[in-house]
């Protein structure tokens, strides 16, 4: 039998979950949605440097989320729970401005990398033990999307919405 889910592990799992949107249909998506894009809105500006500790920082507690909260519910990569989600869109978004046109294309191109599952993140995702397989392969989609936001406003700003 199951130990009870105590009141810090119901609190805890609700951070993870980022409140109800990990446990709405298609949650990640959904949570990138409501989530990653203001975080992007919100984060753009920051110096590079700040960027990168704050996307790090995040992506560790992502980690550690997604393992304690896997153990917890004896699964992998619960649909629950949706850091993993925020950390790929951060390193997606990760030194590119801020435009709304930029916004809805890092969504929907992190989105498709991510759920197609472009190699190596299969391997990633049952290779690496628990969090980190959970959250790599998010990673790994985020960076595919960052290099291809990069190409599409070196090679079209255009088309990016951003000015030459």
């Amino acid at each position: 039998m199951a130990q009870p889910i105590t009141t810090r592990e119901r609190l805890l799992l609700s951070v993870a979950s980022f409140g109800p949107l990990g446990h709405l249909p298609a949650s990640g998506t959904v949570t990138v949605g409501l989530v990653g894009v203001p975080m992007f809105y919100l984060l753009h500006a920051w110096p590079a440097a700040a960027y990168v500790a704050f996307t790090l920082a995040f992506t560790a507690a992502a980690i550690a989320l997604h393992d304690w909260g896997d153990r917890l519910l004896g699964t992998k990569d619960s649909g629950l729970l949706v850091w993993d989600e925020i950390a790929g869109f951060l390193v997606a978004v990760a030194f590119i401005p801020f435009t709304w046109r930029l916004a809805i294309i890092a969504f929907f191109v992190q989105r498709c990398i991510d759920i197609v599952k472009v190699p190596p993140a299969p391997w990633i995702e049952k290779r690496w033990p628990g969090g980190w397989g959970v959250v790599g392969d998010d990673l790994l989609a985020g960076a595919y999307t960052c290099a291809l936001l990069h190409l599409l406003i070196h090679y079209a700003p255009g088309v990016a919405g951003v000015t030459a």
